[in-house]
């Protein structure tokens, strides 16, 4: 110490870099300035790994990951979770700016507050936020996996505080209406795969076919038979009435093998008739010499009893009951008991897989192709959900089952031919009507 100087100046002297204590302050703030690290990319490996991948990872083959069982357990409340890592985050960060400040000051005097606040701003940001982010968010399922032991430790450490700091937080959001509970999740399952699988269309990684058959199978709980069933003027009946050989001719020309079996009218549906069943029966009134021949058939003695569900039901209870009842074919009817159309398990597994045909079915309307002005001519009949398909369009279909139902909808009215509407960023015009049906619509997108 110099002699010349008091003894108050010499205590307040600035530290030099040959001091032992300047250098375990730097390595102690170095060292927080890796907890920091730590912290930050935990909790951005545990926020953004999916529990479906993390599931998968601890449910492999090769042995179950304990780090994987560990992050899902920690997921199940991610109030405590965040509540942690973010308390440990800012104590280490403030303990680390707090040093570096004295240190700076002990080094350069008055102005080394000012060097401290930029170099611990550098150092925090690159080192202690993007980097560790910017790495946990490139395998977030397996970065969490790696982590999660030891943020469990933290976590459990720290229980009581963060058990403070919830309680104050949920009082505080209480106050403004809102209420918190652990492990709520802001989104379904199925509306995460959803979301998912449009992304997926949208960058290119999932094929168009692939993701119409996910979400087709994804929504049969939100959609009811009354979308997809064939409505009742364009169900085949058979007349109970009819002399034997015209039921055996309608039988046999048409493409379907089973046939609702109506008396008097059209509404009184007596039972159901397959194909097979009216077979065996003219066969047995036919064959033999003592046979009585076909004018004894009798159709109600071969017609199965009809099957009748409401139109409210959802598709994905209506394909278990189908599945449940070892039947393929239900009646559809209103809340008065009245028809409204016929559903088949074809029906509800064409959602999903898309149109399937035989060597029977009748053939369908040509894929849709837009004119030279992107025109694109359809029927009427023709369902909003099977055109967005066709044209990978977003129309909504909550108001209306059908494109003409769109239209009636929009219009508040029943349109004549030629006149046109615009909504939802789409031109209709109207191009054919029978009676009170729009039959053909042109569409093309503005």
């Amino acid at each position: 110490m110099d002699p010349t100087l008091p003894v108050d100046a010499a205590a307040n002297a600035p530290a030099s870099l040959s001091d032992p204590t300047t250098w375990i302050t730097a390595g102690v703030i170095l060292f927080l300035l890796l907890c920091s690290g730590f912290f930050s990319g935990s909790e951005t490996a545990l926020t953004a790994a999916s529990r479906g991948k993390l599931k998968s990872l601890a449910d492999k083959s090769d042995g179950p990951s304990k780090g994987a069982d560990r992050a899902l357990r920690l997921k199940e409340d991610n109030e405590r979770l965040i509540g942690g890592i973010l308390l440990g985050n800012n104590l280490v960060n403030i303990l680390a700016t707090s040093l570096a400040t004295a240190l700076f000051t002990a080094l350069l005097g008055e102005g080394g507050v000012a060097v401290a606040t930029l170099v611990m701003t550098a150092l925090v940001l690159v080192f202690a936020e993007v980097l560790p982010k910017t790495y946990a968010i490139n395998d977030p399922e397996t970065s969490a996996a790696r982590v999660a032991r030891p943020i469990g430790l933290v976590i459990a450490v720290m229980a009581p505080i963060v058990a403070v700091v919830r309680v104050i937080v949920r009082g505080v959001l209480r106050v403004f209406g809102v209420r918190i509970s652990a492990g709520a999740n802001m989104l379904s399952v199925q509306e995460e795969i959803m979301g998912a699988l449009s992304i997926g269309h949208s960058e290119g990684s999932v094929e168009k076919e692939q993701r119409d058959r996910l979400l087709g199978a994804l929504d049969l709980h939100e959609r009811t038979v009354e979308e997809i069933m064939l409505h009742r003027s364009k169900i085949e009946m058979i007349d109970a009435d009819a002399p034997p050989e015209e039921i055996l001719s309608q039988a046999l020309q048409s493409p379907h093998t089973r046939l609702p079996v109506y008396k008097d009218e059209h509404e009184n549906i007596i039972g159901v008739v397959h194909a097979k069943d009216l077979l065996r029966g003219i066969d047995r009134l036919t064959r033999g010499e003592a046979a009585p021949g076909i004018e004894a058939f009798k159709i109600a003695d071969v017609a199965m009893k009809a099957y009748f569900v409401p139109e409210t039901t959802t598709l994905d209870d209506q394909m278990r009951q189908f599945l449940r009842r070892h039947t393929h074919f239900a009646l559809v009817v209103d809340e008065y008991g009245a028809l409204r159309g016929l559903i088949t398990l074809e029906d509800i597994l064409e959602e999903i897989v898309g149109e399937i045909t035989d060597e029977f079915d009748i053939e369908d309307v040509p894929l849709l192709t837009p004119d030279a002005q992107g025109n694109y001519l359809v029927d009427g009949a023709m369902t909003i959900r099977d055109l967005n398909r066709a044209t990978d369009w977003t129309l909504p279909d909550e108001e209306a089952n059908t494109v003409a139902g769109l239209v009636i909808h929009e219009a508040q009215t029943i349109p004549e031919p030629g006149q046109t509407f615009a909504f939802h960023g789409f031109r209709f015009e109207v191009a054919a009507r029978e009676m009170n049906r729009l039959t053909q619509l042109k569409i093309r997108k503005l």
